[in-house]
């Protein structure tokens, strides 16, 4: 999707930019490519710089409720310090590396309801324009993908998902905001628990997986929630049972939730895992710990099987993905005005 535009700033007759991804989903730090493509308007006019900057549509809670906004999460230089003749048709091609903790938008191209976009500044005679706005598809990483299939495999279901304004306390968070992927359980632990968020913290070297029992409270208000957060590489991806790993997961964090719901005491920090209470004035807050991995394949049919199908799985979401698919059609609206709104 492009939207084109003249230099506001330079009234008619100014250069217009036109930014093209490269199609496909880009992956949270891999490369984000395409080109920058100017038309000259009706004189020369000397380029500054072409900047890109990353946004996204964020919550953030408040005394009175939740407000969204737009964040900018990063912001690259691709170009300028030339001079664009009248009239004259010019290409800057860019290549830029995505946050590693940019979140992602859908999973076995199925929208999950994140809104991404990137916007183009031009720099003119000192003058910017915000002159181009697309929206940014970003798939996940093979160690997300694995973990959200084993939760479906083991029965959860996707509920929705948000971005939140905040940081996870102790953690190595880099952006101003984490991705919450809420699950549904399945039958079986539905008395248990009403949900499981999932938060992904990736780096470099792999990625912390941030659990949470049953979110009840807000930012401001009271109640503790149940926290654990794993540890795992990139290469883990292909070399674990991550069924039974995900499944243990389950368990200590639904036996530690169990156990603060009856009033016992719990927690326990161990090289499986650390659980800790979410307090009423921060976002959420837990020790580290190393996630417990074991050989094997992984047993049953895949999620893009599940997907394939047509069945209820965690890919699958119609009512998210037309909530999604709005959002991307109307991503000028979206994000237009935002600017006093971003952080």
């Amino acid at each position: 999707m492009v939207f084109k535009r003249l230099l506001g700033s330079m009234g008619v007759g100014g250069p217009a930019v036109d930014t093209v991804l490269v199609p496909g989903a880009a992956l949270p730090g891999g490369t984000l490519s395409g080109e920058v493509r100017l038309s000259g308007g009706r004189a020369d006019f000397d380029i500054e710089h072409i900047t890109l900057e990353l946004l996204a549509r964020v919550e953030a809670e408040h005394e009175d409720g939740e407000r969204d906004g737009s964040v900018v999460f990063g912001r690259f230089s691709v170009g300028g310090g030339f001079r664009l003749a009248e009239g004259e048709q010019r290409t800057v091609p860019f290549a830029v590396t995505l946050p590693w903790e940019t979140p992602v938008t859908e999973l076995y191209g199925q929208p999950l309801g994140i809104v991404l976009g990137v916007r183009t500044e031009l720099a003119v005679a000192g003058a910017r324009d915000k002159g181009d706005l697309d929206a940014l598809t970003v798939g996940p990483l093979p160690v997300q993908e694995a973990v959200l299939e084993a939760f479906g495999q083991l029965g959860f279901g996707f509920k929705s998902a948000d971005l939140e304004f905040g940081g996870i306390h102790g953690s190595g968070q880099q952006l101003p905001f984490y991705q919450e992927i809420e699950l549904t359980p399945p039958p079986h632990h539905s008395h248990q628990v009403n949900e499981i968020e999932v938060t992904f913290l990736a780096d470099p070297a792999g990625m912390e997986v941030v659990l949470e029992a049953d979110k009840r409270s807000g930012l401001f208000s009271g109640g503790h929630d149940v926290l654990s957060r794993h540890r795992v590489s990139h290469t883990d991806a292909a070399h674990s049972d991550w069924n039974t790993v995900v499944s243990s997961w389950i368990s200590r964090l639904i036996e530690t939730h169990t156990a603060r719901l009856s009033g016992q005491t719990y927690g326990h920090s161990d090289v499986h895992g650390s659980y800790v209470h979410k307090d009423e004035h921060s976002h959420h807050s837990h020790h580290g710990d190393e996630g417990h991995h074991t050989g094997g394949r992984r047993s049953g049919p895949g999620m893009g099987t599940v997907v394939a199908a047509g069945a209820a799985g965690l890919a699958v979401g119609v009512v998210g993905g037309m909530v999604a698919a709005e959002a991307v059609d109307e991503i000028g609206d979206f994000f237009e005005g935002d600017e006093d709104e971003e952080a």
